[in-house]
């Protein structure tokens, strides 16, 4: 029986443009029979991508559907594919139950990894009704306007040695390779905030968009998806207590919404 205070395993807000933003890196909290199974590394839940709810909150003014899970990433990885494949063959990736930081620190006491059994359960728990939600909103939002933009929205620490070297460009956008919208978007994305100034960007790098992306990104049937990886040194502190930094936030947050915009004009006209 499910306790009354069991917080809902995702949140939507409905809004009224073709446009969805999804967050599925957001999510902060472990349920305590997790958790019980974890080290203390995990409850500081590092590898969340903090504060894009009040980084997008533009986005609920202007009329978009916003998506996000309660859980962390660490209970189970809501962008990854539900036989747990990697999308990035050859390359260091988290799975979809992760068993270890960004930076390889263990999520697991000895002897408590997650069995196939547990996998699959909280595969039905937490990545399906995330899943389900994101499916039927799109198809709510398409039939409405015909067309859909998603937008997946993440953030990641600068420097994560693991995943790539060096300093990593400030906005990473990812179509697919052009497969998941219509063509050259990523591309045109990358080319306005190269106008703007005073931050990097790049199209189809080291961050191609991940299975949501791959997985809902069908221009030809009228949804188009496109991922942006933002690196958090443009609006947060990267350690602990990863505080938002209102300073550079309100610098970026116009940025923000001009891409969106953009990305939204450009679906609208395809």
């Amino acid at each position: 029986m499910t306790a009354l205070n069991t917080p809902p395993v995702v949140s939507l807000h409905r809004g009224s443009l073709p446009l969805l933003i999804s967050i599925p890196h957001m999510g902060t909290q472990i349920p305590a029979d997790i958790a019980a199974t974890m080290t203390p590394v995990a409850q500081r839940t590092d590898d969340c991508d903090w504060h894009l709810d009040r980084l997008y909150a533009f986005a609920k003014r202007m009329g978009a559907s916003i998506l996000a899970p309660t859980y962390a990433r660490y209970v189970i990885d809501l962008n990854r594919p539900p036989d747990g494949a990697n999308l990035y063959p050859g390359q260091d990736t988290t799975g979809l139950l992760p068993v270890d930081t960004f930076d390889k620190e263990p999520l697991y006491l000895d002897g408590h990894l997650p069995t196939d059994a547990e996998i699959a359960r909280r595969r039905d728990a937490y990545w399906q009704p995330y899943h389900d939600a994101l499916t039927n909103e799109l198809a709510a939002l398409k039939a409405e306007h015909g067309k859909v933009l998603l937008w997946e929205a993440h953030s990641i620490r600068s420097h994560v040695p693991r995943f790539f070297e060096g300093r990593l460009p400030d906005f990473n956008f990812g179509s697919s390779n052009g497969a998941s919208a219509v063509a050259g978007l990523a591309e045109e994305l990358a080319a306005v905030v190269e106008q703007h100034g005073g931050y990097s960007a790049i199209a189809n790098g080291r961050f191609k968009g991940g299975y949501i992306t791959r997985q809902y990104g069908q221009p030809s049937q009228g949804v188009h998806a496109v991922q942006l990886e933002l690196s958090q040194i443009t609006y947060m502190e990267e350690q602990m207590p990863y505080a938002y930094d209102e300073t550079l936030a309100t610098k970026i947050e116009p940025l923000l919404e001009a891409l969106v915009t953009t990305a939204l004009d450009h679906v609208k006209a395809a």
